[in-house]
Parts: C-alpha cells; structure tokens; sequence
C-alpha cells in the first residue's frame, strides 16, 4: 500500500504496557509512535529516551492538543480511561483503549456516545482478537463449524498475589489497588469474558459468581457462570494466584474448538486451534495452525487501516462486544460481592 499515509500515534502514559506497545509497533508501514505524554515532562523525557520515541509532552492535555497526533492509544489505570478516552475524542483524536474499556457500561456507552458525536474511532484494544487464531475461531463459528454453542469456558490467570491474599513482588502494583480498578476480574478476566462474548455471539442476560479477595481488597480469585439467552452458558474463571494459565473451549452440539486465544505467538511464530467437526465422542480432533505474531503490532495496525480507509478494517471485538462485556463484569463484581444472580439490563 505506497500511498498509505502512516497513523500517527501518541502514547497518552508511560505504563509498562505502554513499553509493549511502542515496541510492537516498531517497523509498521501502517502507523508511528510519535510522541508519548506523561503527567511531568522529565517523566515523558525520561520514557521517550528509554523508548525511542521523537517527541516527549509534559501533560496529557498537551498531546490531545497535539495536531500532528492522528489517534491516541490509552494504557492509563482502569478508572481513568473513560475520562481521557471521552476527553480524546473531544479533541478531534481516534482512540485505541486498552482493556478493560472502562469500569462499567454506563461509561461505556458514554465513551461511544462522545466518539459518534465527534465523528471519531474508539475501540477496546485486545491483542489476542486480532491474532489470526481468533479470526480464524470467528470464522468456524459462523460456519457453523461447531453448531449451535451450547458451552463455553474460558480461563485466563497469573501469579501476583499468595493463596492467603498477600503481595508476590511489588505491592504498590496497580493490579492491587482497589482504587484503580484493581483485581483479577478487570485485568486477566476481562480477556475471559471478551472471549465468552465473542464465542456466543450474544449479550448475557444473568451472570452468578463467587470470588476470593486479596489482603487488601482486590478480587484475587473470580469464577463466574454466564447465561445466555440462547441457552448457551459460559463458565468464566480469572486468578492473580496460579500458576500462569490461559486457554478456553468452545463445544456446541456438533463440534468443538480448543484455543489458547493468545496475545502473541510463541517464538517459532505460529498459533493453533483444535477442532472436532462432528458430535460423537469418538471423533477426531485436527490442529489447525494459523500464522501468528505481536498482538499489540497487530491490532495497531489494523486499528491504523480503521482510522485510513474505514471501520471494515477493524478485526478487533466490536463496539456491542465491548459494552456487554463491560455490563458483564461489572455484574460479575455484583454477584461476587453480594452473592446469587445478576440480570444485566
């Protein structure tokens, strides 16, 4: 594509996420990092030395004001990114925001809200859904590969946090911080959910869960069983106290398809998917491998090609995916808290 104009990018933090994003983008014909913003400009000098990046800004409000910036990509704490994706928008910026796209649906539908008023994108940023092994998942699915679904189970934890609740390594970590949106259900368990969401095609209706909780305050441990109105249910489990674990299954009432639904491909470069094609419990499955890369490079430059020639460019989850994900893990926090069901609205 030679008269494909780069997407230029400003980094709005300098989270170490935000580190793998600049990283993942490096290279790209699609779009550039071209300058990073902290909350002090020696903190922005310090990243975009560190990181390679041209320009340094000392304030947020400088890079939205930035008229070389084409889009925005938000690694902030989870409680902030409903401001500074609304405030981005606002300033004429097309947003990639990382996951969770906020604390809830109502800010969810806030930040869509101002980015249709503003005639800009804004899209939940998940790595994994824009590796070619969940394209490839969406496409079996709408083959009816695997039939109706009937269940779904996914899981996604880590270890930051002891069985009794206490800090692993640092425990000023964000992911700690009940302030900032901390916990498992908003961090790993979003991918979960996101992925729940994907494989039933549909929004909840109810979800019951149970959680344990750190020393200070976080959910440490979320499972949850998620029902759908077609009668599908989805067991969806997120831990800071295992040991690192990520995959999911999807079993309908003709098939299957085993994945680990991955940010990123492993060093020999490529991802797979197991897959049963028929319903007896005899029959095979086959491995099916797809390319694979850096999921940030991945859906940054799709997010790129979004910003240049249009929305059917965008391979990551969909607006109505991100607004009923974001109902249904706050409805999980709901159910984990007090107990019993939740309707989503």
């Amino acid at each position: 594509m030679s008269d494909f104009t780069p997407v230029r990018y400003g980094v709005l933090g300098a989270a170490n996420i935000a580190r793998q994003f600049i990283r993942g983008m490096a290279g790209s014909p699609f779009a550039t990092v071209d300058a990073v913003a902290s909350r002090t400009a020696e903190k922005a000098t310090a990243f975009s030395a560190e990181m390679g990046v041209a320009r340094a800004l000392g304030s947020y409000e400088a890079l939205l004001a930035d008229p070389a910036i084409d889009a925005i990509y938000i690694p902030l704490p989870n409680d902030l990114h409903a401001e500074w994706a609304i405030k981005a928008v606002r300033a004429g910026k097309h947003v990639l925001c990382e996951k969770p796209l906020c604390m809830g649906e109502a800010d969810a539908r806030a930040m869509y809200e101002a980015a249709h008023k503003a005639g800009r994108y804004l899209v939940e940023a998940y790595p994994y859904a824009s590796q070619p092994q969940t394209l490839r998942l969406r496409a079996l699915l709408a083959d009816g590969t695997v039939g109706r679904v009937q269940t779904i189970a996914s899981h996604f934890g880590f270890a930051m946090a002891s069985h009794d609740g206490a800090p692993l390594r640092d425990p000023a970590n964000i992911r700690l911080d009940p302030a900032r949106g901390g916990g498992a259900l908003l961090d790993a368990g979003t991918y979960a959910m996101s992925f729940a969401r994907i494989a039933a095609g549909e929004r909840p209706r109810r979800v019951n869960a149970v959680a344990r909780f750190t020393q200070g305050g976080v959910d440490q441990t979320v499972a949850a069983l998620v029902e759908f109105p077609s009668g599908a249910f989805a067991q969806v489990t997120t831990s800071l106290s295992t040991s690192g674990h990520r995959f999911a299954v999807v079993v309908g009432d003709r098939g299957i398809v085993e994945t680990g639904y991955s940010n990123h491909a492993p060093a020999e470069g490529t991802l797979s998917l197991r897959i049963k094609r028929e319903a007896p419990n005899n029959a095979p499955f086959e491995t099916e491998t797809v390319p694979g890369g850096d999921g940030f490079r991945a859906e940054g430059d799709s997010f790129a090609r979004m910003v240049r020639l249009g929305a059917q460019e965008w391979n990551g989850v969909t607006e109505a995916e991100s607004i009923d994900t974001a109902a249904a893990l706050e409805a999980i926090a709901i159910s984990a808290r007090r107990g019993g069901w939740v309707e989503l609205p």
